[in-house]
């Protein structure tokens, strides 16, 4: 499958969504144990792992959290983990986790059928600078 570090969590994203991107700008921010990588869902490590999952990406439009002794996990769900993840105040966000998954989901999903309309779309990935390129995967 993708080989990451055993420590490591890899967040896939929609890299042409500047919604997405800003939150990929917060999350590096605001990991203090360097716990995440990034892979764009267009990229080569992205289809791979959609591919390997079977993920119809019509239905899940979506964030999605790679750990390789546990799989993908995605929309609400893989926000609140990685938000756990980060530093204080953001890793309260864990919290909403209580809230049953479809109530969650609703949400998660209106954002992100909007998320083109409100934030915009880029032409292009993203391109990391070279102090943050080892964070990213293709």
């Amino acid at each position: 499958m993708i080989s990451i570090p055993q420590d490591k969590q890899l967040i896939l994203f929609d890299g042409v969504c500047n919604l997405c991107n800003s939150s990929v700008q917060y999350v590096i921010k605001h990991d203090k144990s360097n716990k995440f990588m990034f892979a764009p869902l267009q990229g080569t490590t992205g289809k791979n792992i959609v591919e390997h999952y079977n993920i119809d990406t019509s239905k899940i439009d979506s964030i999605i959290l790679y750990t390789p002794e546990k799989g993908i996990v995605y929309k609400s769900k893989a926000a609140l983990k990685v938000a756990s993840k980060l530093s204080f105040p953001t890793n309260l966000l864990g919290v909403f986790l209580i809230i049953p998954a479809f109530i969650r989901n609703w949400v998660y999903d209106f954002i992100a059928k909007n998320r083109y309309k409100w934030y915009g779309k880029k032409e292009a990935c993203m391109i990391p600078t070279p102090e943050l390129k080892s964070k990213f995967l293709e």
